[in-house]
């Protein structure tokens, strides 16, 4: 775990100057609330819930939110549930959605289950408390159902009407949904009655799409136990721009180092738009009211600072990833921006370098002309094709535009084997903005 306990848990004997519900309202994490749920909240320690999609082997910023939620609710001193649904990953949730998705099988589930469960670890506290958190499979208990057991002692519950009534239905007729998808808030809501019944968990909670499914737990707790359970949802996240929150260019922002490297995910931060910082540093942020506040004061006052963006990147950098990775994420920042030594550029890991280069044009050279001596101005023009041809190259020089490695050079430099940032690349530079990568290989 990344973060120390005496950081950001505190333990359940603890009370909270702020309840649970007050926390998310100000940091507005909070869409719709069943009667009720505020008092059960208020009264005892409580058990919740919420559920996980497990077709990725990863979590992925998208999934903020949620996790959000169930970081804020054991601060609080409550007992968080983190739902992997490896029985509902094969059914596939019709929330959203505009066609039904592939399917998994239960080997890549558990696969994708024991990942999601490692990376919830640097949000949730696990450990032996009264309101450490748990992962829960709900194939543990679905496995051994069958299909006439469920729609007897479940499905007699809940009538088609109100399944119709849903949200979640409604926006698919048209399109066509499919009985298994149809029967997915069934599934759901059994599974909200079984932690109900086995872990005392009196609360949902989840996206403001997932409503629907959620109060249908609630009803079946009512209709099968005589039971009372709540629901809570926050809003749905999307930009200032209309976009939805989580993606880039290049598709989701992943928490696997693997699939969003930590300089990329870094960078995700500190490029959020002004208006979308305001909005994350109150749900994505561990710091109290009066700290956040204190940083919206001084980033309206100063925005080009990006304040807000430079606190969001190192704090969620430094959670999903460790301290280490943001720093080499901050030095592979500021190459692009300012002076860098060769021993720095070359301490970047390989995959780290070639990302802050991304997009920039690359030219290669061979590796044994380059050890007999290549010219400084075969180097900057034919070899890598860098610049058009030896005289601009010599005009250039002149010029004193040329840098290698972010050194300026002039028409006396030599480049040698000991110039390759890392073994062999060397980075070519014309102006500030103009950079060129020479492979030499």
């Amino acid at each position: 775990m990344f973060l120390t306990e005496s950081s950001f848990y505190l333990c359940a004997s603890i009370k909270m100057h702020m309840s649970f519900v007050e926390e998310i309202k100000w940091r507005g994490l909070l869409h719709d609330i069943t009667p009720g749920a505020e008092e059960q909240l208020e009264k005892e320690m409580t058990s919740g819930y919420v559920g996980f999609d497990p077709t990725a082997d990863s979590l992925h910023i998208g999934n903020l939110v949620p996790i959000m939620l169930l970081v804020f609710f054991q601060r609080a001193g409550h007992k968080p549930i983190a739902l992997v649904g490896g029985a509902t990953g094969m059914v596939g949730d019709p929330s959203g959605k505009k066609a039904e998705r592939k399917l998994l099988d239960t080997k890549q589930i558990e696969h994708n289950l024991n990942c999601q469960k490692k990376q919830l670890e640097s949000f949730l506290n696990f450990d032996d408390s009264p309101n450490s958190a748990e992962v829960v499979n709900n194939y543990d208990w679905f496995k051994d159902m069958n299909f006439l057991s469920f729609i007897r002692d479940v499905g007699k519950h809940i009538s088609i009407n109100y399944m119709m009534g849903k949200d979640s239905v409604k926006t698919r007729l048209e399109t066509g949904l499919s009985f298994t998808e149809f029967s997915y808030q069934l599934v759901q809501g059994y599974d909200f009655y079984h932690l109900y019944k086995h872990n005392n968990c009196k609360i949902q909670m989840g996206g403001s799409d997932q409503w629907g499914n959620i109060t249908t737990g609630t009803e079946l707790i009512r209709r099968m136990d005589s039971g009372e359970a709540h629901a809570l949802t926050a809003p749905l996240l999307t930009k200032a721009d209309g976009s939805k929150f989580g993606k880039s260019e290049g598709g989701n922002i992943w928490l696997d180092p693997e699939k969003t490297s930590p300089y990329k995910f870094y960078q995700y931060w500190l490029n959020t738009a002004d208006a979308d910082a305001m909005t994350c540093i109150r749900i994505f942020s561990l710091k109290g009211k009066e700290e956040i506040e204190s940083l919206e004061k001084e980033h309206q006052e100063n925005p080009h600072f990006r304040v807000l963006q430079n606190a969001l990147a190192d704090e969620l950098c430094i959670r999903v990833h460790g301290e280490p990775e943001l720093e080499t994420a901050k030095k592979a920042s500021k190459i692009l921006f300012g002076k860098s030594t060769f021993e720095e550029l070359n301490d970047l890991p390989e995959k780290t370098f070639l990302e802050v280069f991304e997009g920039v044009p690359m030219g290669q050279i061979s590796k044994s002309e380059f050890l007999e001596g290549i010219g400084l101005l075969d180097l900057l023009s034919a070899k890598s094709g860098f610049l058009a041809s030896n005289g601009e190259a010599r005009r250039a020089l002149k010029e004193q535009s040329i840098s290698i490695n972010k050194q300026k050079v002039n028409e006396q430099f030599q480049p040698k084997e000991s110039d390759l940032i890392s073994g062999k690349y060397l980075l070519l530079q014309r102006g500030k903005k103009n950079y060129f990568l020479a492979i030499v290989e």
